[in-house]
């Protein structure tokens, strides 16, 4: 069974279903839950071809990564669980991953939700995908429609 599991949450409602689900995984498996929130590199745009370092949206978009991953802890501590979390910021697949090797995590889980148009899902690209490719463990996509 599970000894280590990591969660990549965003907070979104795919991310809540993921949340509850590993939650479930690891009350019955006795794993150690780990959540890591990744924010994306921030830099502001002044042109078409030259980006500016913004420290104070930075910082703003770190805390609000920050709540996010604090009502996540919350929760599950609330239901019982001994967890543990980050903020991260660069790539999200990348991210995901260092992390859940720096674990040894045996398990990933990930909130997916399914977008009826295909513009949309061409434009959102699909991290869940992309994980399953980069993982040394398995990946469990919690899947909402």
């Amino acid at each position: 069974m599970y000894k280590r599991i990591l969660l990549a949450y965003d907070g979104s409602e795919a991310g809540q279903k993921a949340l509850l689900d590993c939650g479930d995984l690891a009350h019955l498996s006795g794993a150690a839950l780990t959540l890591v929130a990744v924010m994306p590199l921030h830099v502001g745009s002044i042109g078409l071809e030259v980006g500016v370092y913004d420290q104070v949206a930075e910082e703003r978009e770190r805390g609000r990564h920050q709540s996010v991953l604090d009502a996540g802890l919350a929760r599950l501590r609330a239901a019982g669980h001994n967890v543990s979390g980050e903020v991260v910021t660069g790539d999200s697949v990348t991210e995901i991953t260092r992390r859940a090797r720096d674990i040894d995590a045996d398990l990933i889980v990930v909130g997916h939700k399914h977008l009826e148009n295909w513009a949309a899902r061409w434009w959102q690209g699909a991290i869940s995908g992309a994980l399953i490719e980069h993982a040394h463990c398995s990946v469990l996509v919690s899947i909402i429609r």
